[in-house]
């Protein structure tokens, strides 16, 4: 913002000294949303990149129960670790591929 000087207009009106914006008038209407978008879109798409590899880079190695060759075979890799072999256990009751 500027300091406008007091001034007489053509009719022999004085203005008094105010404060004016060095924005034109054109831009005042505008709203900033496009460059808050503009920033916000970026963040957004390394937020969904990086939670995208942190699911695929699994330690896990993915097993059914037509890996095994028998039910004991399969419960005891299911006893090893049962976050990782969730899925030999359908139901949740703790026996891995018992159908």
């Amino acid at each position: 913002m500027g300091y406008r000087k007091g001034y007489y207009r053509k009719d022999g009106t004085y203005v008094q000294g105010h404060f004016v914006s060095k924005r034109s008038k054109a831009f005042q209407g505008r709203n900033n949303k496009g460059c808050f978008l503009s920033l916000l879109l970026p963040f957004v798409i390394m937020m969904v990149s990086i939670a995208c590899t942190s699911e695929s880079e699994s330690s896990c190695i993915k097993k059914n129960c037509s890996d095994f060759s028998s039910q004991e075979e399969a419960q005891s890799t299911f006893e090893t670790n049962k976050t990782c072999y969730s899925n030999l256990d359908r139901d949740n009751d703790g026996i891995a591929c018992e159908n």
